[in-house]
């Protein structure tokens, strides 16, 4: 395959009959078959509630954090809890700065236990395989991934952060001239979180029990104790990090708005758009399995789309 590097795809068209034309920084390409494979993380989200924010007041994305150094004094608000969020917060607290962290809900596990890394279990047990259509909602597909720690501190969640120092709020409402709001369910998001911790806890039980291991020591989730605040003054906060989460962004530059559902995923049947021929989705969140967009679980998916591919790339000679 020619592999066209530092290439931008400006849009994608129908060609009248049948093909594609890609138009590009370095001219148009013209092929039978198009398939997307632009990564999970497309567009950084922010909540409604982020316009009530001062302008003045320095506000990032999560992709555009580097360091401590690079923010200015004060107070460091982080608006999500998922992975990303907490890592940041639990960083910024190591290099001595005031965080405070807005939580919705995220699932957490350890990072390491029974000798093996979160990602087995997660593998043996079945837990990637879940399906799109075991989701409740479409919606859940927005869900981060458990928040886990690194290799220095394998254990990393709401309540770790707060033993170390990290001011824990509700989920992020927006703010008035001098205030900034959150909402009074902070209990409740530790709770969401505790609950998915116990349901993955049955999954490891189960393998436990089948394969005839060692059971690993888990221990329960420890009391939790809230005591945020409700509306810090903005005058103490001297940056914002946004880590809500990410979006898909395929509308901006795709010519096909009935292709995607109400949150911007592709509307698809085993990776194959179900509203434009010849379109095809790898590493999507939930594009399949809960593992689609991670290295573990893409070439699955991939090898069903070529295999769609080549039958239809056969059926038209």
């Amino acid at each position: 395959m020619p592999i066209r590097e530092h290439v931008a795809v400006k849009s994608v068209e129908s060609l009248p009959g049948d093909g594609f034309v890609l138009r590009t920084a370095a001219g148009d390409i013209h092929a039978n078959a198009v398939v997307l494979a632009t990564g999970a993380y497309q567009r950084p989200h922010r909540p409604a509630a982020a316009k009530a924010l001062p302008v003045e007041l320095p506000q990032i994305d999560v992709d555009d954090y580097r360091n401590e150094q690079a923010l200015p004094p004060g107070k460091v608000l982080i608006i999500g809890s998922g992975q990303s969020g907490c890592q940041i917060a639990e960083e910024l607290r190591e290099a001595g700065r005031d965080v405070i962290v807005a939580c919705g809900r995220a699932p957490w596990a350890p990072r390491r236990f029974g000798g093996r890394d979160l990602f087995w279990w997660a593998q043996e047990t079945g837990f990637l395989d879940g399906r799109l259509d075991s989701l409740s909602a479409p919606k859940a597909r927005l869900f981060g991934a458990p928040v886990t720690g690194h290799g220095r501190a394998p254990d990393l969640h709401l309540r770790t952060l707060q033993a170390r120092g990290v001011t824990l709020t509700g989920h992020f409402l927006g703010a008035t001239d001098r205030k900034v709001l959150f909402a009074p369910d902070l209990d409740q998001s530790v709770a969401w979180g505790d609950e998915r911790y116990l349901q993955f806890r049955g999954l490891e039980d189960n393998l436990v029990s089948t394969r005839g291991l060692v059971p690993p020591t888990l221990k329960d989730p420890e009391p939790f104790t809230s005591s945020s605040p409700s509306s810090p003054d903005l005058a103490h906060i001297g940056s914002v990090i946004f880590a809500a989460g990410f979006r898909p962004d395929y509308r901006s530059w795709l010519l096909w708005p009935d292709a995607f559902d109400s949150w911007g995923f592709p509307l698809t049947q085993d990776g194959a758009s179900t509203v434009v021929p010849g379109l095809y989705f790898v590493g999507v969140h939930f594009l399949r399995k809960r593992k689609s967009s991670l290295l573990i679980g893409v070439g699955e998916d991939a090898a069903i789309v070529v295999r769609q591919i080549t039958k239809a790339y056969s059926a038209s000679r």
